[in-house]
C-alpha cells in the first residue's frame, strides 16, 4: 500500500532543514554563486524525488509540482523564523549573511511564519484533496492572493530598502516565486466554478433587493468605504504628507511606517495602487447584481490582505523591529484595532460571497430554467 502523497511531500519538505545545515556549516557551499548553485540541485532533487512520487498516476494536475515545490520553501522559512527567535540555531547565520540578509527583519520573520504554518498547512489540504478527485479551487485562490501580495511587499522592499545595497545572487531565487503564483491564479480562474445551479426564480428575487433589505451588504459596503478612506490616509502617510493628522498619525500610532526596512512604505503604496481599486470594485459588486467574477476576486484579495497584515501587524511589535518605531504602549490597542478591521473587510466580503451567492449568480430566464427541467 503506497503512502499518500501529501504525506511524501511532508517529508521531503524536512529535508529543508538539512539543507540550511549544510549551507551554514560546509565551507565548499558558503560562496554566492555556490548558495545559488546548490539551491538550483537541491529544487532540481525535489523535482525528481515528485517525479518518482507520483509516476504510477495519471493525469497528474501541473499545479501539483508548484504546491509540492513550494512546501519545500514553506520549511525553510519556518527554520528561518524559528532561528531569528532563537527557538533554534546553527541553520541560518551564514545564508543570512550571505544570502538574503533581509531575512532577519521583523516582516521578514513574520512573512515565514505566515509560510512555514498557514501556506504549508493548505499545500498540503489541496494535495490531499488534489488526489482525492476533490475540488481545491478556492483554496488554491487564497494561497495564490496571499503569494502575489507577499512577493509585491518583500521584492520591492527589499530593494528600495536599507537592504538594498547588499542584494546577493541568491535573492534571484524570488524570481520563481514571484511568477508561479500568477501562472496558478490564471489556470484556477480558467476552470469553472462548480457552483450549485440556483433557480431563476429565486435569483431574480434575491437580485431585486435594494441595500435596504440586504442589511449585511450595507454593511459591507460602509466598511469597504472606511477601508478605502484609510488605505488613502496610510498611502499619504508615506507619501511624507504634511497634513496635521499624518504628522500625528505617523509618530503617535504607527511609527513602524517609516521604518528603514522598506516593507512598510512599500505595503502602504500596494495598498494604495491595487486593494483601494480592488475595494472600490467589490463596491460595484456590491450594489450590481450579477458580478459572478465577485466569488473569485474577493477570495484573492482576502488571501492577500489576510497575509499582509499579519506581517504589518507582527512587525510592528516585534523585538526585532527597533523600539523608536515600534507602535507606542499607549496606543497598541487603537493601531491593532484598526488594522485588524482593515484585515477583515475582505475576509467578509469573501465569506459573503460564498455563503449565499445568490446575488452574485448570472441572471437566468424562468423559460430556460423550465425548459431545462422539462428536459431532465
Amino acid at each position: 500500500m503506497r503512502p499518500p502523497t501529501e504525506l511524501c511531500v511532508f517529508l521531503l519538505a524536512l529535508l529543508a532543514p538539512a539543507v540550511l545545515y549544510a549551507i551554514n556549516n560546509v565551507p565548499a557551499l558558503q560562496q554566492p554563486l555556490g548558495m545559488v548553485g546548490l539551491g538550483m540541485v537541491v529544487l532540481g532533487s525535489v523535482v525528481l524525488l515528485l517525479l518518482l512520487t507520483v509516476r504510477h498516476k495519471q493525469n497528474i494536475d501541473p499545479l501539483f509540482y508548484v504546491f509540492a515545490g513550494f512546501s519545500f520553501t514553506c520549511l525553510v522559512g519556518l527554520t528561518n523564523a524559528l532561528e531569528q527567535d532563537g527557538f533554534i540555531q546553527g541553520f541560518m547565520g551564514f545564508y543570512l549573511k550571505m544570502g538574503e540578509p533581509h531575512l532577519s527583519t521583523a516582516y521578514s520573520v513574520l512573512m515565514c511564519y505566515w509560510d512555514g504554518v498557514v501556506h504549508f498547512i493548505v499545500f498540503l489540504l489541496i494535495i490531499h484533496r488534489m488526489f482525492k478527485g476533490k475540488s481545491y479551487r478556492e483554496l488554491g485562490l487564497l494561497w495564490a492572493g496571499s503569494s502575489i501580495a507577499n512577493q509585491l511587499v518583500s521584492i520591492p522592499g527589499t530593494v528600495i530598502g536599507k537592504y538594498g545595497s547588499n542584494i546577493q545572487p541568491a535573492f534571484l531565487r524570488n524570481v520563481p516565486f514571484f511568477l508561479l503564483p500568477f501562472w496558478a491564479a490564471s489556470l484556477l480562474l480558467s476552470r469553472p466554478q462548480g457552483m450549485a445551479i440556483i433557480p431563476a426564480d429565486k435569483v431574480a428575487m434575491e437580485q431585486k433587493k435594494s441595500l435596504f433589505y440586504r442589511p449585511i451588504d450595507a454593511a459591507l459596503l460602509f466598511g469597504a468605504l472606511a477601508a478605502m478612506a484609510f488605505t488613502v490616509f496610510r498611502g499619504f502617510v508615506v507619501l511624507d504628507c504634511s497634513l496635521d493628522a499624518c504628522f500625528t498619525y505617523i509618530y503617535q500610532y504607527e511609527p513602524y511606517l517609516k521604518d528603514p526596512v522598506g516593507f512598510p512604505r512599500v505595503m502602504m503604496l500596494v495598498y494604495l495602487f491595487y486593494a483601494l481599486p480592488l475595494l472600490a470594485v467589490c463596491l460595484y459588486g456590491l450594489s450590481r447584481p450579477g458580478c459572478i467574477w465577485m466569488l473569485d476576486w474577493t477570495l484573492l484579495f482576502a488571501g492577500a490582505v489576510t497575509q499582509t497584515q499579519w506581517c504589518h501587524i507582527g512587525a510592528s511589535l516585534h523585538s526585532r523591529t527597533a523600539y523608536t518605531y515600534r507602535v507606542p504602549a499607549e496606543n497598541w490597542r487603537t493601531v491593532v484595532i484598526l488594522n485588524v478591521l482593515y484585515a477583515a473587510i475582505p475576509i467578509l466580503l469573501a465569506l459573503r460571497c460564498y455563503a449565499n451567492p445568490t446575488y452574485f449568480m448570472k441572471p437566468v430566464t424562468k423559460g430556460q430554467t423550465n425548459a431545462e427541467k422539462k428536459k431532465n
